[in-house]
C-alpha cells in the first residue's frame, strides 16, 4: 500500500516503524480501525493488541468486534467494561454542566474520548505496549483529543495515527478491506461512519458532510424517526439528587443503567435527533447527525430543575459557564485545570438541584411539563397562591430601576 509521502512526522511523540514491538490499537471495528489492524502489522512489523471500550454502545456488537480483531491478526483482543465509570465520572460532570455544544449536541464523543485516552494508557502499560494507535483522521477533532489525553497521562507514550500516514481516501480504504477479506460496515453506497456510546451516537460521512444536501437519516438512525413514533404521548419522571438523576419513573437505577433504559424509551418517540453544522476544533466546519435520546431528555430536565432552584443572577452566570464548559470539553481540554475549576463550581450549584421532573415525549419532541423540589424558589401566581408579593412597592421599584435608562435617553433632548 502506498504511503502518504506528504506526511512527515515532526512531533517527538509520533511512533515510527521499527521502534514499536507491540502496539495497543483502539479498535471500534469500523472501517478505519479494521483496515489499520492489518496495515499496522504489515507496515510496522509488530504485534497488535486490540482494545475496545464498552461505553454502553447502543448498536455495536462488542463480542463480534472482539472476534473480528482476533480473526485479522490481533494477538489479543480486550473489551473493557467502562460503563459505570463513564457514567459516574464523565457523564455526571456533563449533566451538571448541561452539556451542549453550539446547539443540542450533548458531547457524547468528546466525553468518550476523555475516558478512552486515560484508560488506554493504563492498559498499554500493563501489557508492555510501546505505542498506542487510533483511527482518527488528520482533519478531525478526535486526533487532538486522544493524542492530548494519552500524552497527559504519559508524556513518553508513542502514538501511531495511520490515517494521517497512508495515502488512501475512504473509497480506497473500502477497496483495501475487500482485497484482504476484511468485513466493514461502510461501503461506497453506505459511506457513513459512527461513534457509539450510551450518551449518544454520532454520524458523519456522505451527504451529512455537505451543507446543501439533506442527510438520509432513515438509512442509519438507530432509534425511531419522529414521523414513525407512536401517536400517543408518554410521560417520564426523572428523580434528581444533587444534580444527577437517580430514578426513572420511580425505579432507582445507577446513572449508567438509567441512561441505557431511557435511550430505549425516548428513542421510541424519536427524541434527540440533532442535525448540526458545527465548528470543528481544527478550524473547519463539520456536518453531523446526532442520535441522543437519553442525553437530550436528561439535560432538558436537569437544566429546568437547576434553573428552578437557583436565583436569576446565578442562572445567568451558569449559562455563560456552561457554554465555556462545552467549548473546553469539545476542544480536547477535559483534564485542564479550567475544567476542574468549573466542575467544582457546578458541584456547588447542584447541591440544591434535587427533586422530580416530568417530561412529555411525543413525535420527536420533549417538554418539561412539571417540577417539584424542596429547594424550588417561590413563584408568582395570578391566583391567591404563590409568594405574598407586596405590589405597593412595584411603582417605586420601577422608578429607581429604570432611572439610568430614562436619563440616558433624555440627554441632549432638552428635557
Amino acid at each position: 500500500m502506498q504511503s502518504n509521502t506528504d506526511y512527515i512526522k515532526v512531533s517527538s511523540y509520533e511512533g515510527k516503524a521499527g521502534e514499536a514491538k507491540k502496539v495497543l490499537l483502539l479498535y471500534s471495528g469500523g472501517l478505519d480501525t479494521s483496515v489499520m489492524l492489518k496495515w499496522i502489522q504489515d507496515n510496522y512489523k509488530c504485534q497488535v493488541v486490540a482494545l475496545t471500550a464498552d461505553l454502553g454502545q447502543q448498536h455495536d456488537d462488542l463480542e463480534s468486534i472482539k472476534k473480528k480483531a482476533l480473526k485479522f491478526g490481533a494477538v489479543e483482543a480486550i473489551v473493557l467494561d467502562l460503563k459505570e465509570e463513564f457514567a459516574n465520572e464523565y457523564l455526571a460532570k456533563g449533566i451538571k454542566a448541561n452539556a451542549s455544544y453550539q446547539g443540542n449536541y450533548h458531547l457524547s464523543t468528546p466525553m468518550g474520548r476523555a475516558i478512552l485516552g486515560k484508560e488506554a494508557v493504563k492498559i498499554a502499560k500493563k501489557l508492555g505496549c510501546d505505542a498506542i494507535a487510533h483511527g482518527c483522521t488528520g482533519k478531525g477533532n478526535d486526533q487532538v483529543r486522544l493524542d492530548g489525553y494519552i500524552l497527559t497521562e504519559d508524556p513518553k507514550m508513542k502514538i501511531i495515527a495511520p490515517v494521517r500516514e497512508w495515502a488512501m481516501d475512504r473509497n480506497e480504504e473500502i477497496k483495501y478491506a475487500k482485497k484482504h477479506g476484511i468485513p466493514v460496515p461502510a461501503s461506497v453506497n453506505f459511506p457513513y461512519s459512527s461513534d457509539d456510546n450510551m450518551w449518544g451516537i454520532t454520524w458523519e460521512g456522505g451527504e451529512i458532510e455537505e451543507p446543501n444536501l439533506i442527510a438520509p437519516v432513515e438509512k442509519f438512525l438507530t432509534h425511531t424517526l419522529p414521523k414513525d413514533a407512536p401517536n400517543q404521548e408518554e410521560l417520564v419522571k426523572l428523580t434528581f439528587e444533587k444534580g444527577l438523576p437517580i430514578a426513572l419513573n420511580g425505579e432507582k437505577l445507577s446513572l449508567a443503567k438509567l441512561t441505557i433504559k431511557l435511550n430505549k424509551i425516548a428513542g421510541k418517540h424519536g427524541v434527540g435527533v440533532v442535525y448540526m453544522f458545527e465548528d470543528r476544533l481544527v478550524g473547519v466546519k463539520n456536518g453531523g447527525v446526532y442520535d441522543l435520546p437519553a442525553a437530550h431528555v436528561i439535560i432538558l430536565a436537569h437544566k429546568a430543575l437547576e434553573k428552578y432552584v437557583s436565583t436569576r443572577n446565578l442562572n445567568e452566570i451558569k449559562e455563560m459557564i456552561d457554554t465555556k464548559w462545552a467549548y473546553l470539553c469539545y476542544g480536547a481540554l477535559w483534564f485542564d485545570p479550567a475544567m476542574k475549576a468549573i466542575n467544582a463550581f457546578n458541584d456547588f450549584i447542584n447541591e440544591k438541584a434535587t427533586g422530580e421532573v416530568t417530561v412529555k415525549l411525543f413525535k420527536g419532541k420533549a417538554d418539561v411539563v412539571a417540577m417539584a423540589s424542596p429547594y424550588g424558589l417561590d413563584h408568582t401566581s395570578f391566583s391567591l397562591g404563590g409568594y405574598p408579593f407586596n405590589t405597593n412597592a412595584s411603582a417605586g421599584f420601577i422608578e429607581v430601576y429604570s432611572l439610568q435608562m430614562k436619563l440616558a435617553n433624555q440627554t441632549g433632548k432638552g428635557a
